[in-house]
């Protein structure tokens, strides 16, 4: 659901590269900075936070991206879980080789994180959760501007017949 809000949901880094190279996946920031625990939707954020600049949580970006985080909601209601928990879930069912780490400052939320172990989820399931977060559909960009050009989009990853 992420690149930062289509997360897990489709996550596009050549999957069958890395799985075939044996190369394990931690995405980064698995509750899309928060948006799946509700930051900017169902509680306002600090002023003080950096997510009041991302593009992902700003006006009418925020606006589009609270339609899917209404999508996950509700399914998250049919899994009995949290919005959070309905995401770490489709994350840990993409592959024993796919770890998230999500982070938090809060006991609760670590809580609720650890609770996703217990949904679960079939394979007409994932797709339904897939289907409700289509990337042409998250508004604004993964990450702030000036971070773009050190992003992963401009990795090189060595062939798998390299000896690098």
């Amino acid at each position: 659901m992420h690149q930062s809000l289509k997360l897990p949901l489709t996550y596009n880094y050549n999957i069958s590269n890395k799985k075939e190279l044996g190369i394990g996946i931690v995405p980064y920031s698995p509750l899309g900075r928060g948006f799946f625990a509700g930051k900017a939707v169902v509680e306002s954020l600090p002023a003080d936070s950096f997510l009041v600049s991302h593009p992902r949580f700003l006006g009418e970006n925020l606006n589009k991206n609270k339609i899917i985080y209404d999508r996950i909601e509700t399914l998250a209601r049919k899994h009995h879980c949290s919005p959070a928990q309905l995401a770490l879930a489709w994350v840990l069912e993409q592959g024993d080789d796919v770890v998230p780490i999500p982070g938090t400052t809060k006991i609760k939320n670590l809580d609720d994180n650890i609770g996703s172990v217990r949904v679960k989820l079939t394979a007409e399931d994932l797709k339904e959760i897939s289907d409700a977060v289509p990337i042409e559909e998250v508004a604004g960009s993964r990450t702030y501007g000036n971070m773009v050009k050190s992003s992963w989009n401009f990795a090189n990853t060595p062939p798998k017949e390299s000896k690098v």
